[in-house]
């Protein structure tokens, strides 16, 4: 089941960035599962060669990825 997740657009000076720290803590949480939410069930990734399709894929991908960049982190910034 989808459900959406404030704040939506449109977005206001003070929602914009709390909806990027949002995107950038759930991405930090390394919990594959939490972050293949954020994406439609179709969605279609490319991470150079490599083709990643769906939910169940990014899940996947997600799950190798932390494995080996154990000190990954993504900053976002708006």
């Amino acid at each position: 089941m989808d459900t959406t997740r404030p704040p939506l657009p449109p977005f206001s000076l003070s929602s914009a960035p709390e909806k990027v720290r949002l995107a950038e803590d759930g991405w930090n949480s390394r919990d594959p599962e939490k972050v293949a939410l954020a994406y439609t069930p179709d969605s279609q990734w490319r991470n150079r060669s490599e083709f990643v399709i769906g939910r169940d894929a990014i899940i996947d991908f997600l799950t190798r990825k932390w494995q080996h960049e154990l000190e990954y982190r993504l900053i976002k910034e708006l």
